[in-house]
């Protein structure tokens, strides 16, 4: 597919964008650009809300490997953005960047929805995939080309439609990123809200399961929506040519200074005040003085990163915590990956309060609440969410039940006559199960006989290993049912069939979702019986039909359901509190952070900023995939109370490069080399940069206070 009709335009000259149409004195082309970025945030943070649960409950991985995958994708997707504006800025300008690298994005989402269709390598139509390498595979490919797409258009979008303005609406140019971001923050608010809930449903077409397809499905048609209406509004565009990247000609300037530098380290060659000044022999001494402000806010990034490793748990360790914890809202019920909208929606909350109410009673107080110290409390405020999520985990634990280790297993004896039966076991105290009853019991599988008979009573010993039940998960129920009747019966929930069980049989464990459920009891003959069982978020049924059960109206007296395991006790409201403190942290550190770096940037190296900043959200990611794999914590609540460590460790050591920070004026400094070379063509250039890279910092810093500048 060619798009050389649309880019036939690029070439044209932006003088003659004047009789472009306009809305209310906004270029309409704006418009398409803005509803482009709602769609595109939407497929984005729609996919990666229930993007770990996919992992775990579809593919089938454990938590850490889950946790692993989950961040490795989240730092391609910060460090894809560097390459989308060296090829922009130096190659094919931003609007063939934009629809190019879309096209990638949209076919990854693609991907990822044809791989969560269990039927494909179904066979045998038993609701198991029978080649999960290839569900594996598609899912990876689809995921490295939506890291891609979403990474490489990210530095784009948002420049491109300051772009469409022209000198004199400097007023209109300050209203579209505030609707931009606005509309950044709509589109992840509400993709975090629908997508698990149709992720909570039940397609299929051989078998129902949770409907990841339409999960990832939704944000595929978003996507190409996303594409469709930017390129519709091709003919309206200003379309500049690439002029060159700043970022490659900050990286051969410091690369030229390094090189020269080991080339005439001897002592026979004078020092010089700075390292950078190697560089005087191949480039003028303003851009050198630019790269060493520039290097100077890099240095105070290096801790950074620590912060985004506990942020971006978010969206896994905690989304997985959520899965141990009760969702039932009374009227509503709340799906563990929708537990993520809590940080958006304090973040609307959360930002005007910080900047009207809290900020000026500090500054009234007579404290001096520098931008870096304003950082260093929000690390402080995000180790405290993750001591808060500890202190929850830690009650969470003591719900879950005491696994056996991996030289025990656990057997359930099942009494289905009416009196009491007495059991021995070898090397154990004697215990009696109660008539039409169950009991557990612990002991080595060697010493555990399957059947016992005495006094012509039938007691069923049942070998389970609890070592392979990894969590209790608060949407999965699992249930079993023990067959005491005197024939075959046929059971079923909803539109799954368990398929007969003989007699004195039990069924394999299945899941069923929480709630009221309905199982259908079937004889040979045709006969019904409708059991209603009531069922709690992450426990565990064994029902016991007996050899007194007989179908009719009243055939569910005798039926007895035992509860293995309790179900989830714990709340998922109490997640709220960690969610405050690292959305506090958030407002401070994030928003703060943006700000800070745009004012000590120079005036044409913001975007060297921008990139360094999300690099440090890339290798924050990075961390979390090593602690997840190396660590050896053998408790989840010990690793968050290890991460809440690192990160005041860290806020110590960024509070001391602060405290030796010394604050730059760019314009001063840029002035002073600008006497010193007074060439009037570079003269006029770096006012007219000066001038339009402070209008965009002051749209950003003034306007974008009221959204949440980390989903840029």
């Amino acid at each position: 597919m060619t798009f050389y009709f649309i880019f036939a335009d690029e070439e044209r000259n932006t003088k003659k964008a004047k009789n472009r149409p306009s809305c209310l004195g906004y270029p309409v082309s704006i418009f398409f650009i803005v509803v482009n970025e709602f769609c595109e945030r939407f497929s984005y943070y729609g996919m990666k809300a229930v993007l770990v649960l996919y992992f775990k409950y579809f593919i089938g991985w454990d938590n850490d490997l889950s946790t692993t995958i989950y961040h490795t994708f989240v730092a391609l997707c910060y460090l894809t953005p560097i390459l989308g504006a060296i090829i922009a800025d130096s190659w094919l300008g931003k609007f063939k960047t934009i629809v190019y690298l879309s096209i990638v994005y949209t076919i990854g989402q693609v991907i990822m929805a044809i791989s969560a269709i269990h039927d494909i390598t179904d066979t045998n139509r038993d609701g198991t995939p029978d080649n999960m390498t290839f569900h594996t595979a598609m899912s990876m490919l689809g995921l490295i080309l939506i890291a891609l797409g979403t990474g490489g258009i990210k530095p784009c979008v948002a420049a491109f439609g300051g772009d469409q303005f022209e000198e004199h609406q400097e007023k209109q140019r300050s209203t579209f990123f505030s609707i931009f971001y606005l509309s950044i923050n709509a589109g992840s608010l509400l993709s975090t809200l629908i997508t698990p809930i149709l992720r909570a449903q039940e397609c299929g077409i051989y078998s129902k399961q949770s409907c990841f397809p339409l999960a990832f499905g939704v944000p595929a048609a978003l996507m190409v929506v996303a594409l469709i209406v930017f390129i519709a509004g091709h003919n309206m565009y200003i379309m500049e040519s690439p002029k060159g990247n700043i970022l490659l000609q900050v990286m051969k300037c410091i690369g030229f200074a390094i090189r020269n530098r080991f080339n005439h380290r001897s002592k026979q060659h004078p020092k010089r005040e700075h390292w950078m000044d190697w560089a005087e022999e191949k480039y003028d001494k303003l851009l050198i003085a630019q790269v060493k402000m520039v290097l100077k806010v890099l240095f105070l990034y290096i801790p950074l990163p620590m912060f985004w490793a506990l942020f971006d748990q978010q969206g896994s360790r905690w989304t997985l915590q959520a899965t141990t914890m009760d969702g039932n809202f009374g009227a509503f019920i709340i799906q563990p990956d929708q537990m993520q909208i809590v940080n958006p929606i304090l973040i609307v909350i959360m930002v005007p309060i910080m900047a009207s109410a809290v900020y000026p009673l500090i500054k009234k107080c007579g404290l001096n609440f520098t931008p870096l110290r304003r950082m260093t409390v929000g690390m402080l405020l995000a180790s405290l969410a993750f001591v808060a999520a500890a202190l929850l985990q830690i009650q969470i634990d003591r719900t879950v039940p005491n696994f056996p280790s991996s030289s025990q297993t656990q057997v359930k004896f099942l009494n289905l006559e009416n009196t009491p039966v007495p059991v021995v076991v070898e090397g154990q105290e004697p215990f009696v199960v109660p008539g039409f009853n169950v009991s557990s019991h612990n002991g080595t599988s060697n010493s555990i006989k399957q059947f016992l008979k005495e006094n012509n009573k039938w007691v069923t010993g049942c070998l389970l290993n609890y070592g392979t039940m990894e969590n209790k998960e608060n949407f999965q129920i699992l249930q079993s049912f023990v067959n005491g009747f005197r024939s075959h019966l046929n059971f079923s929930v909803k539109s799954d069939h368990l398929g007969p069980i003989a007699p004195l049989q039990a069924s394999d464990y299945f899941s069923v979702t929480h709630g009221k459920a309905s199982f259908t009891i079937e004889n040979e003959e045709g006969q019904t019986c409708h059991y209603i069982l009531q069922l709690g978020f992450g426990s565990s049924y064994t029902v016991l039909i007996p050899n007194t059960f007989t179908f009719g109206e009243s055939c569910t007296e005798n039926i007895k359901a035992i509860q293995d395991i309790n179900p989830n006790d714990i709340h998922m409201a109490w997640q709220v509190i960690q969610y405050f403190l690292m959305t506090c942290g958030e407002v401070v550190f994030s928003v703060t952070g943006l700000d800070f770096s745009y004012s000590q940037a120079p005036s044409n190296m913001k975007s060297v900023l921008q990139a360094g900043w999300l690099l440090t959200v890339a290798v924050g990611n990075i961390i979390v995939l090593i602690v997840a794999e190396a660590g050896s914590l053998p408790e989840q609540w010990a690793e968050y109370v290890l991460f809440a460590c690192l990160l005041v460790a860290v806020s110590i050591i960024f509070a001391v490069m602060a405290y030796f920070y010394t604050y730059m004026d760019p314009a001063e400094i840029e002035a002073k080399f600008m006497e010193l070379e007074p060439d009037d063509k570079k003269r006029k250039e770096l006012e007219m940069m000066t001038k339009d890279n402070l209008a965009y910092v002051n749209n950003e810093t003034s306007n974008n206070t009221d959204v949440k500048q980390t989903k840029i």
